[in-house]
């Protein structure tokens, strides 16, 4: 309490400062500092890493199985012997398969070289929502792409094998066996890398839920 000359009492509210001579600093308040993103899940980021994999190993395996599916043979109608000769570049819908599969096989490669870079740097895997949207994106279009070139070639490799209904073209696969197995393989490992990326692309939208926007 304060006592002014006319005789009024007023309460007097002030700032006590440090005694002169004190060495007392005031010390700032640190603000808190926002962490990087960190996923609900722990563990989603080995499963990425693992579905990556797998996509890249099927995708390389459907173009090895593919490349390699040559025979000759010998086809016999009315008494004559047809020769044949079977290979993956005879048709537009195995090259599109091989071309596919290998720039699944490239893109997958990439990612994972991507998450190694950064495991190594020991920074978070997905940085931003706009890396995650690309990477999304990607997913999709070869997940797609994957889809749209197993079923072309699953179309020429079924013909191969039932031939064509009411008409003289034969069952190939019967002179040629192991072009069509290897073929058959080589569209199963095909559909199986799609599948796998179309696994990341759900992984990414998790991701996507997890982050926070910019």
């Amino acid at each position: 309490m304060g006592s002014i000359g006319n005789g009024r009492s007023v309460s007097a509210v002030g700032i006590q400062m440090p005694p002169a001579g004190s060495k007392t600093v005031l010390e700032p308040v640190a603000l808190p500092v926002t962490a990087s993103p960190v996923p609900r899940w722990p563990r989603l980021g080995v499963i990425m890493v693992a579905t990556r994999a797998a996509a890249l190993v099927m995708a390389l395996l459907s173009v090895s199985l593919m490349v390699s599916s040559k025979q000759q043979g010998i086809l016999t109608r009315f008494g004559i012997e047809i020769p044949l000769h079977a290979n993956w570049s005879f048709s537009y819908s195995l090259q599109f398969l091989v071309g596919m599969s290998a720039a699944s096989a490239a893109y997958s490669l990439a990612h994972l070289l991507l998450i190694a870079h950064k495991a190594v740097k020991k920074v978070p895997m997905f940085s931003s929502r706009r890396q995650t949207w690309l990477l999304f994106a990607g997913d999709q279009v070869f997940s797609l792409a994957m889809m749209s070139a197993g079923s072309a070639a699953a179309a020429v490799s079924n013909l191969n094998r039932t031939g064509i209904q009411h008409t003289a073209l034969p069952n190939f696969c019967k002179p040629l066996p192991r072009f069509c197995d290897l073929s058959a393989a080589s569209i199963a490992c095909a559909f199986l890398s799609c599948a796998f990326l179309a696994t990341s692309a759900v992984i990414d939208v998790i991701w996507l839920s997890s982050l926070r926007g910019e």
